[in-house]
Protein backbone atom coordinates (compact mmCIF):
# COMPACT_ATOMS: atom_id res chain seq x y z
CA UNK A 1 0.00 0.00 0.00
CA UNK A 2 1.04 3.68 -0.51
CA UNK A 3 0.64 5.63 2.59
CA UNK A 4 0.94 9.88 3.02
CA UNK A 5 2.06 11.03 6.30
CA UNK A 6 1.44 15.19 6.32
CA UNK A 7 3.30 15.69 9.50
CA UNK A 8 3.22 18.83 11.64
CA UNK A 9 5.20 19.77 14.74
CA UNK A 10 8.62 21.54 14.74
CA UNK A 11 10.42 19.95 17.30
CA UNK A 12 12.21 16.87 16.27
CA UNK A 13 12.50 15.80 20.46
CA UNK A 14 9.26 15.54 20.44
CA UNK A 15 6.46 12.75 21.24
CA UNK A 16 5.15 13.82 18.16
CA UNK A 17 8.03 12.72 16.10
CA UNK A 18 8.39 9.77 17.98
CA UNK A 19 5.39 8.79 16.84
CA UNK A 20 6.15 9.46 13.39
CA UNK A 21 9.09 7.42 12.93
CA UNK A 22 6.85 4.38 15.19
CA UNK A 23 4.75 4.82 12.32
CA UNK A 24 7.41 5.18 9.11
CA UNK A 25 9.43 1.84 10.66
CA UNK A 26 6.06 -0.14 10.99
CA UNK A 27 5.11 0.29 7.68
CA UNK A 28 8.29 0.15 6.20
CA UNK A 29 8.68 -3.33 8.16
CA UNK A 30 5.32 -4.29 6.18
CA UNK A 31 6.35 -3.71 3.31
CA UNK A 32 4.86 -0.75 2.14
CA UNK A 33 5.59 2.82 0.68
CA UNK A 34 5.54 5.56 2.58
CA UNK A 35 5.72 9.60 1.87
CA UNK A 36 6.66 11.96 4.54
CA UNK A 37 5.07 15.18 4.14
CA UNK A 38 7.05 17.35 7.34
CA UNK A 39 5.94 20.71 6.65
CA UNK A 40 7.81 22.42 9.14
CA UNK A 41 10.90 20.98 7.35
CA UNK A 42 9.18 21.89 3.93
CA UNK A 43 8.95 25.41 5.22
CA UNK A 44 5.14 24.55 3.74
CA UNK A 45 3.32 27.95 2.90
CA UNK A 46 0.12 27.71 4.86
CA UNK A 47 -1.70 31.00 3.87
CA UNK A 48 -3.99 30.27 1.43
CA UNK A 49 -3.86 33.72 -0.81
CA UNK A 50 -6.46 35.59 -3.31
CA UNK A 51 -3.90 34.67 -5.94
CA UNK A 52 -4.41 31.13 -4.57
CA UNK A 53 -8.32 31.26 -5.14
CA UNK A 54 -7.82 33.00 -8.53
CA UNK A 55 -5.40 30.84 -9.93
CA UNK A 56 -7.63 27.37 -8.33
CA UNK A 57 -10.76 28.93 -9.95
CA UNK A 58 -9.06 28.81 -13.31
CA UNK A 59 -7.07 25.46 -13.22
CA UNK A 60 -3.83 26.70 -12.88
CA UNK A 61 -2.10 25.39 -9.53
CA UNK A 62 0.19 26.86 -7.68
CA UNK A 63 3.37 24.09 -8.00
CA UNK A 64 3.15 23.40 -4.39
CA UNK A 65 -0.16 22.62 -4.41
CA UNK A 66 0.06 20.45 -7.45
CA UNK A 67 2.82 18.62 -5.75
CA UNK A 68 1.17 17.74 -2.65
CA UNK A 69 -2.07 17.09 -4.53
CA UNK A 70 -0.06 14.34 -6.64
CA UNK A 71 1.15 12.74 -3.06
CA UNK A 72 -2.73 12.77 -1.93
CA UNK A 73 -3.89 11.58 -5.25
CA UNK A 74 -1.22 8.56 -5.31
CA UNK A 75 -1.84 7.28 -1.57
CA UNK A 76 -4.35 4.73 -0.42
CA UNK A 77 -3.78 5.90 3.07
CA UNK A 78 -3.89 9.26 4.31
CA UNK A 79 -2.29 9.85 7.96
CA UNK A 80 -2.07 12.93 9.61
CA UNK A 81 -0.06 13.14 12.77
CA UNK A 82 -0.05 16.77 14.62
CA UNK A 83 -0.55 18.75 18.28
CA UNK A 84 -3.90 19.90 19.30
CA UNK A 85 -2.91 23.88 19.74
CA UNK A 86 -5.90 25.85 21.71
CA UNK A 87 -8.05 23.02 20.86
CA UNK A 88 -7.17 22.16 16.84
CA UNK A 89 -4.97 21.93 14.58
CA UNK A 90 -1.52 24.16 14.12
CA UNK A 91 -2.11 26.67 11.50
CA UNK A 92 0.57 24.99 9.14
CA UNK A 93 -1.78 21.53 8.87
CA UNK A 94 -4.94 23.77 8.72
CA UNK A 95 -3.30 25.79 6.11
CA UNK A 96 -2.76 22.75 4.36
CA UNK A 97 -5.80 21.97 4.42
CA UNK A 98 -7.10 24.91 3.26
CA UNK A 99 -4.69 25.10 0.39
CA UNK A 100 -4.19 21.36 -0.57
CA UNK A 101 -7.66 19.85 -0.38
CA UNK A 102 -8.92 22.33 -2.73
CA UNK A 103 -12.30 22.76 -4.25
CA UNK A 104 -12.57 20.74 -7.46
CA UNK A 105 -9.59 18.30 -6.27
CA UNK A 106 -11.27 16.72 -2.54
CA UNK A 107 -14.19 17.66 -2.93
CA UNK A 108 -17.10 19.93 -5.14
CA UNK A 109 -21.47 20.39 -4.79
CA UNK A 110 -23.17 19.05 -7.51
CA UNK A 111 -26.84 20.20 -9.10
CA UNK A 112 -28.34 18.68 -6.41
CA UNK A 113 -26.78 21.48 -3.44
CA UNK A 114 -24.88 18.23 -1.90
CA UNK A 115 -21.43 17.05 -1.51
CA UNK A 116 -19.39 15.09 -4.23
CA UNK A 117 -16.99 13.66 -1.87
CA UNK A 118 -13.76 13.44 -4.72
CA UNK A 119 -10.88 11.35 -2.66
CA UNK A 120 -13.35 8.32 -1.92
CA UNK A 121 -11.72 4.97 -1.87
CA UNK A 122 -9.23 6.32 0.56
CA UNK A 123 -8.35 5.50 4.38
CA UNK A 124 -7.15 8.25 6.79
CA UNK A 125 -5.19 7.57 10.06
CA UNK A 126 -5.54 10.87 12.29
CA UNK A 127 -3.05 11.03 15.71
CA UNK A 128 -3.55 13.70 17.99
CA UNK A 129 -1.43 14.74 21.11
CA UNK A 130 -2.60 17.09 23.87
CA UNK A 131 -1.19 18.34 26.63
CA UNK A 132 -4.42 18.18 28.73
CA UNK A 133 -5.49 15.78 30.58
CA UNK A 134 -7.85 13.08 28.58
CA UNK A 135 -10.46 12.84 31.44
CA UNK A 136 -10.56 16.41 31.48
CA UNK A 137 -10.88 16.80 27.50
CA UNK A 138 -12.93 13.48 27.72
CA UNK A 139 -15.28 15.42 30.20
CA UNK A 140 -15.93 18.37 28.36
CA UNK A 141 -16.66 17.00 25.42
CA UNK A 142 -13.58 17.79 23.59
CA UNK A 143 -12.34 14.21 22.51
CA UNK A 144 -15.56 13.75 20.21
CA UNK A 145 -15.56 17.28 18.96
CA UNK A 146 -11.74 16.72 18.01
CA UNK A 147 -12.85 13.80 16.32
CA UNK A 148 -15.65 15.21 14.21
CA UNK A 149 -13.54 18.03 13.29
CA UNK A 150 -10.96 16.30 11.82
CA UNK A 151 -12.30 12.96 11.07
CA UNK A 152 -15.96 14.01 10.06
CA UNK A 153 -15.15 17.46 9.29
CA UNK A 154 -12.36 17.03 6.79
CA UNK A 155 -11.76 13.59 5.84
CA UNK A 156 -14.87 12.34 6.00
CA UNK A 157 -16.08 15.50 3.95
CA UNK A 158 -13.69 14.36 1.22
CA UNK A 159 -14.86 10.75 1.09
CA UNK A 160 -11.48 9.69 3.09
CA UNK A 161 -12.94 6.73 5.50
CA UNK A 162 -11.32 7.01 8.85
CA UNK A 163 -9.76 3.79 10.01
CA UNK A 164 -8.23 5.13 13.34
CA UNK A 165 -7.96 8.68 15.38
CA UNK A 166 -6.15 7.94 18.44
CA UNK A 167 -5.92 11.05 21.10
CA UNK A 168 -3.47 10.65 22.94
CA UNK A 169 -3.70 13.00 26.15
CA UNK A 170 -1.59 14.51 29.05
CA UNK A 171 1.63 14.19 26.80
CA UNK A 172 3.16 17.11 28.75
CA UNK A 173 3.13 16.21 32.37
CA UNK A 174 0.88 13.97 33.52
CA UNK A 175 1.91 11.27 31.35
CA UNK A 176 4.40 8.69 32.79
CA UNK A 177 7.57 7.13 30.53
CA UNK A 178 5.51 3.93 30.70
CA UNK A 179 2.75 5.23 29.40
CA UNK A 180 4.87 6.77 26.38
CA UNK A 181 6.17 3.70 25.28
CA UNK A 182 1.95 2.17 25.35
CA UNK A 183 1.57 4.88 23.40
CA UNK A 184 4.13 4.09 21.35
CA UNK A 185 2.86 0.83 20.97
CA UNK A 186 -0.63 1.74 20.33
CA UNK A 187 0.69 3.30 17.21
CA UNK A 188 3.27 0.66 16.34
CA UNK A 189 0.62 -2.42 16.45
CA UNK A 190 -2.20 0.59 14.09
CA UNK A 191 0.70 0.70 11.97
CA UNK A 192 1.89 -3.14 11.93
CA UNK A 193 -2.23 -4.16 11.10
CA UNK A 194 -2.38 -2.51 7.10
Amino acid sequence: MNHLIVYAHPNEDSLNHKILQTAVDALKAGGHEVVIRDLYKMGFNPVLSLEDTKALKQGNLPEDIRTEQNHLTGADVITLIYPIWWAGLPAILKGYIDRVFAYKFAYTYNGEGTVDKLLTGKKGVIISTYGTSEDYYEAIGMEEALKQTSGEGIFEFCGVEVAEQLLFGGVNKSVTEQERREMLERVRSLFSSF
